[in-house]
Order: structure tokens, then sequence, then C-alpha cells
């Protein structure tokens, strides 16, 4: 029987996709969205930067690998829905775009985000990743060992 997904693994979802999108694919498909909300700032986007930590062997001891930009901002709606959003880099506006976009999924209009923004945005991710994936494995090398005959 397969598990119901949590609101919260929804939003961790999709804002997980927002942070990492290119700014350019983002803020191409919410200029194409015409029903942007009024909105007042909580917080105006603001670039800053954090620790990233990582494992050794990816279950090790945790060390600290090195900083990243981000970009962080919040916003409310007029309706009182407040969406955050954090994302890689110093874009303003791909922050406040990725901020408004996780209002807007909280609302009834969630449906239509998530097909004219979020779904179209996660194909390209995937395609791009896609592309990449088969342009790395041309190079793969295969090596084997050949039994030569005396060791038979």
């Amino acid at each position: 029987m397969a598990e119901e997904i949590t609101d919260t693994e929804r939003r961790r979802a999709w804002m997980s996709l927002l942070a990492k999108a290119p700014e350019a694919d983002l803020l191409a498909l919410w200029s194409a969205y015409d029903d942007a909300p009024e909105f007042d700032w909580l917080r105006a986007p603001e670039a800053g930067g954090v620790m990233v930590r990582a494992r050794l062997g990816g279950t090790g001891a945790p060390f600290n690998m090195g900083e990243m930009t981000v970009t962080r901002c919040s916003v409310a709606l007029r309706d009182g829905t407040v969406g955050h959003a954090y994302v890689q880099g110093r874009s303003k506006p791909k922050a406040e775009a990725a901020a408004l976009i996780d209002a807007l999924m909280q609302t009834d209009a969630a449906a239509g985000v998530q097909g004219r923004i979020l779904a179209p945005l996660g194909n390209l991710v995937a395609d791009r990743a896609q592309a990449r994936a088969a342009k790395a494995a041309a190079t793969k090398v295969d090596f084997f060992t050949m039994v030569r005959g005396e060791n038979a």
C-alpha cells in the first residue's frame, strides 16, 4: 500500500525545485504567469552566505565543506498567506518569484501554478539532467580483465 504524501513533503518538493532551478527558466515561466498577486514584504530579498555541511562517505563524520551564497525573502499575500524562499545565488527577482509561488501554492491557485509553472519547470530541470547524464555516459570507459589461458 502506498503511503500518503504529506503537505510538508509536497511543500518541501516544490521549494527544492524553486531553490535549485535555473534563474532564467524560473523567471521566464513566472513572467508568463498573468495572475501575479498583490503582496507585502515580510522580508525583502537579501543575499547572504550559508555553510554547506557534508559527511565523509555520506554516513561518516560531518564536516564543513564550504560556503554558498543564497538569497532569501518572505512575502504575505493580501489574504494573509505567507510564502518564503531561499534560492541559490544572488538573484533578488528569483527569490521574489519563488516566495510568491510558494505562497500561491498554499492557496486555491495551487493547481494553476502547478500546471503553468512547477510542472514545466520540473520537466526542464529533468531534461537538462538527463542530457547531462547522457553526455557523461558517452565518455564512460569500461575496464575489464580478460582471463588468460594459464589462469583458467
